[in-house]
């Protein structure tokens, strides 16, 4: 073991000191013999202790030997064989019972292999897929009778040329073998039975109905036959399959699953596929102009690394945003997200043995490796909340621990969102009444719709009535005619028996005066008395307030209030002007008696 020589650099490029690194240098062993890509590479509690390791799926020297190791530490912990080179590695919840233990998935061929405290706990397969029926035609006159080898030879041959549906292994490896070979081989397979299997290309999580970092989660599985499958955590059912036009290769989601969510997927046609809940095709389409060599979303950007030794921003729906250009090819790509700070970036490494780290477009960071790097991943390793662990080309393990003082800072000449922007809301946890309403919501959406227009029209029509009938009845303080623009509020003082009733009446013309005006007041006499009951009003001068005042005395000496109408008429016309309802107060003078 020995201590990794790496410097980092900043924005600007200068080269930085050991002692104003971001990084401390952990454990470097260039003897550690893993070869694995990111996929393949986990941080989990497996034993549910708080001390996490390291999952590993190894590749083995040369793709040769398969086998998964935990690493506690710069150590081995456990080592296991596996029966083909794995896919992806994955932790998750199954459930919520205590202990919160999270299990280990690991793709590996067909299957999803899945430990619980590193112990084998369950296995599932992909559901077997129909044969060619022109193969099984084939094979079926085998069976019946001896066939030349000639015949068996001709017949796969168009049906491996032009059928849509690829051969079973069986016959593939009938295929390959020598003119003298096959006769042997038709005799000693014709009996089995053929079998078309698919196997799983990538793997990812997805949370089941909380976005909570404890919540359980459903896997994600990419397959050959160009399939997304959403599987149960508990009974390891498929609770959905979607379609794509090409091979998944990386896949990235967000949301959850009985909620809402979206699904992304890199396939091997160039092309980035955007899917969302309900939906067995592709929604949206990113067509890159190179294949993609790494797929990560960071907030709600999709950060895509291309083989044209790019990076590029896109959005949700196939907006591209920004694009950076790497000095060399990008080998690998993963997440950095740091909890204390809120910082989500994205790790890239390159062919020339340097990590860059991005946020959008900004660089924020480069460390220099003895090797490349062929797998990246951060996360909390052991007791460490901070820690980048990386695996090189020829089979090295390189550590280092994020400094708790190190501040990325992206350069001044970089545009940007501010830092506060990327700071994670403290956002409460989705409760079952709300999960049971969204589910309510999108399932009765028409019919809410509907019943919310019905109101809607339903509360015009009222208020439409309403408006006409004060309209007609002159029930507003303000005059809706051209010929008497007049406008009334009333003052009421005094605190009983006996009030001052003051009338405010405006001619609110331009240049025409009003006269021949009246002002009535209807009231109930077994509770007022008023010595001005019904009196004219003078000429009214277009912009001038003229207050009308009249007395109002309390007769009822058990504090009963009521309202009297006050219209404005003219002289010879039953119908008012306008009219206003004034709500008079209680006598306290009469309560206190």
């Amino acid at each position: 073991m020995a201590a990794a020589s790496s410097s980092d650099y900043d924005v600007c490029g200068a080269e930085s000191s050991e002692a104003n690194s971001k990084w401390l240098d952990a454990h470097y062993d260039p003897m550690a013999n893993i070869h694995t890509f990111s996929a393949c590479l986990a941080l989990a509690d497996v034993h549910g202790d708080g001390e996490y390791k390291l999952v590993v799926g190894d590749l083995g020297p040369g793709g040769q030997q398969p086998r998964l190791k935990v690493l506690k530490g710069p150590l081995v912990m456990t080592e296991s064989p596996l029966p083909a080179l794995p896919a992806a590695a994955a932790t998750f919840l199954m459930e919520q019972h205590e202990p919160r233990t999270p299990a280990l998935a690991l793709a590996s061929g067909p299957c999803v292999y899945v430990y619980k405290n590193l112990r084998p706990y369950f296995k599932f397969s992909l559901p077997q897929l129909p044969p060619n029926p022109l193969e099984q035609d084939l094979w079926n006159q085998a069976k019946e009778g001896p066939i030349p080898p000639l015949g068996c030879h001709a017949g796969p041959f168009p049906c491996r040329e032009t059928a849509e549906e690829p051969l079973s292994v069986q016959s593939l490896r009938f295929l390959q073998l020598e003119l003298s070979e096959m006769e042997a081989f038709v005799n000693q397979h014709k009996s089995n039975s053929i079998k078309r299997q698919t196997v799983i290309t990538t793997m990812t999580t997805l949370k089941k109905n909380l976005a909570d970092e404890d919540a359980v989660s459903c896997l994600v599985l990419g397959t050959e036959n160009k399939e997304l499958l959403v599987l149960d955590p508990e009974a390891f059912t498929i609770l959905a399959k979607m379609s794509l036009p090409s091979v998944p290769v990386f896949l990235e989601v967000s949301g959850q699953f009985d909620v809402e969510f979206r699904l992304a997927a890199a396939c091997r046609n160039g092309n980035i596929y955007i899917l969302r809940r309900d939906s067995k095709h592709p929604k949206y389409c990113i067509e890159l102009s190179a294949q993609p060599v790494g797929l990560i979303r960071v907030h709600k950007v999709l950060v895509v690394g291309s083989t044209q030794d790019s990076l590029h921003g896109f959005t949700h729906k196939g907006k591209k945003l920004w694009t950076v250009q790497m000095p060399a090819a990008i080998l690998t790509m993963n997440l950095l997200e740091q909890h204390s700070r809120g910082l989500q970036a994205v790790m890239a490494g390159l062919a020339n043995g340097e990590v860059r780290i991005y946020r959008d477009k900004a660089l924020l960071n480069v460390i220099h490796t003895p090797d490349a790097v062929t797998s990246l991943c951060f996360g909390r390793y052991g007791r460490e909340d901070n820690t980048l662990i990386m695996t090189t080309r020829g089979g090295g393990l390189i550590i280092k621990i994020l400094k708790r003082t190190a501040v990325f800072v992206e350069g001044g000449s970089e545009v940007g969102p501010p830092p506060a922007q990327a700071m994670k809301l403290n956002v409460p946890r989705k409760t079952r009444l709300y999960v049971d309403q969204t589910l309510r919501e999108r399932e009765a959406g028409t019919a809410m719709h509907r019943a919310f227009q019905t109101d809607l029209y339903l509360l015009r029509l009222r208020a439409a009535r309403a408006y006409l009938q004060a309209l007609e009845s002159s029930l507003s303080p303000v005059s809706a005619t051209a010929r008497e623009p007049l406008k009334l509020h009333a003052v009421v003082q005094g605190l009983g028996p006996t009030f001052k009733l003051t009338l405010h009446l405006q001619n609110t013309s331009t240049a025409r005066p009003v006269l021949g005006l009246l002002v009535c007041c209807l009231y109930n006499e077994a509770l007022y008395s008023l010595p001005r009951a019904f009196f004219k009003v003078p000429l009214l001068v277009p912009g001038l307030n003229y207050p009308l005042e009249t007395f109002v005395e309390s007769l009822s000496n058990k504090g009963i209030s009521d309202i009297i109408k006050v219209l404005v008429l003219r002289e010879g016309q039953s119908a008012p002007l306008l009219s206003a309802h004034v709500n008079m107060p209680g006598s306290e003078g009469l309560a206190a008696a």
